[in-house]
């Protein structure tokens, strides 16, 4: 808790609870993983969504060394786009828009064979 604050009972220091919701190691993983399917032909084109800058060596190494297509899909608007990652001169880019999800999710009841079913409050 910024700034710190001392319980004025117990005369400790205040603590909040964090829960960071944050991945570890994915952008090593799934650069190695490119890689790979590089040198063993198991790709033409690669294309990566993501907003991670730590990924710009992948495509930059992908496209400029080894001379394949990539392209890059932002999970979010044009104007929050790393910097980074669109100085790799991708082939291509797309940004992922609220209005593309929105498309894409399904209605909020629908019907089965065992009959109607809705879209959880929380998720709504």
């Amino acid at each position: 808790m910024h700034p710190q604050t001392v319980d004025p009972t117990t005369g400790k220091w205040v603590t909040t609870a964090v829960r960071k919701l944050e991945e570890k190691g994915f952008d090593v993983n799934l650069g190695t993983r490119m890689t790979a399917d590089a040198f063993t032909g198991a790709a033409d084109v690669f294309v990566m969504l993501s907003n991670d800058s730590d990924l710009a060596g992948t495509l930059r190494m992908l496209k400029h060394e080894f001379g394949f297509r990539v392209g890059i899909i932002f999970p979010m608007p044009s104007s929050r786009s790393s910097k980074e990652l669109v100085k790799t001169e991708p082939d291509f880019m797309a940004h992922i828009t609220d209005e593309a999800l929105a498309a894409c999710q399904f209605p909020k009841q629908m019907r089965d064979g065992k009959g109607v079913f809705r879209c959880p409050p929380k998720w709504a």
